[in-house]
C-alpha cells in the first residue's frame, strides 16, 4: 500500500474513533448547529435542486436537512450506488419514508422502483459526504471513489459543499490525482471557503 493510501486509512480510522467517542447529545447539538449554518447559507436558500445524502453515524445527521428541504419545496435528489460499478445515480425523493432502502454502502437510498431518475444537470447545490477534510477543500471519503467520480459530472455552476464537525478537519488531506475537492465546508463553528 502506498504512503497516501496508508495515511488516508489512518485518518479514516481516527475520524471514526472520534465519532464513536462523541456522546449522542454532543452529536445532536453539533449536527443541529451545522444544519442551522447550512440553512443560513445563501447558496442553500437560492438553490431549487439539492443533491443530498442520508447520513451515516460517522457524519453530521442529515435528517433535519432533508425535512427542511421538503418544507421549503426544494427538489431533493439522493444518490443510488450501483452495486457493481459503485457509480452514483441521482433519484428524486418525493418524501422520506418507504421510498428509501439500504444501499450497497449501508446508506439509505431512494428505491428506483418508486423514485424518478434525474440527471445531475439540474443540481444547484451538492452536499458531498466524507470522513476527513482540510481547509483547501480536500476530502477523504470511504474508499470507493463514488463521489470522486460524481463531482466532475456536476455542472460547473453547482456548489459542492461538505458538512463536517470540527474534529473531522485536519491540516492537510493527502490528495491523489483522482481525488476531487469540495468548494465549501460547513462546520458547527464556521463556514470555510476553499483556499
Amino acid at each position: 500500500m502506498d504512503e497516501a493510501n496508508l495515511k488516508k486509512r489512518e485518518l479514516r480510522q481516527a475520524a471514526q474513533k472520534q465519532f464513536e467517542a462523541l456522546g449522542n447529545e454532543q452529536y445532536e447539538l453539533k449536527s443541529q448547529a451545522i444544519a442551522e449554518r447550512l440553512f443560513d447559507f445563501a447558496n442553500f436558500q437560492e438553490s431549487q435542486t439539492i443533491l443530498l445524502y442520508a447520513s451515516l453515524p460517522t457524519e453530521p445527521e442529515s435528517r433535519r436537512i432533508l425535512e427542511e428541504c421538503f418544507s421549503l419545496g426544494k427538489v431533493v435528489l439522493l444518490p443510488v450506488t450501483h452495486p457493481k460499478t459503485f457509480e452514483l445515480l441521482s433519484f428524486r425523493l418525493e418524501k422520506p419514508g418507504n421510498s428509501l432502502r439500504r444501499g450497497v454502502t449501508g446508506r439509505q437510498e431512494p428505491d428506483p422502483r418508486f423514485c424518478k431518475f434525474v440527471p445531475l444537470d439540474f443540481v444547484d447545490l451538492a452536499i458531498i459526504p466524507g470522513l476527513v477534510f482540510d481547509e483547501r477543500g480536500g476530502r477523504i471519503g470511504y474508499g470507493t471513489g463514488c463521489y470522486d467520480r460524481l463531482i466532475p459530472e456536476l455542472p460547473p455552476t453547482t456548489r459542492k459543499v461538505a458538512l463536517a464537525m470540527e474534529h473531522q478537519l485536519v491540516s492537510q488531506v493527502p490528495m491523489e490525482s483522482h481525488d476531487r475537492f469540495v468548494d465549501i465546508l460547513i462546520t458547527e463553528d464556521r463556514v470555510i471557503y476553499k483556499i
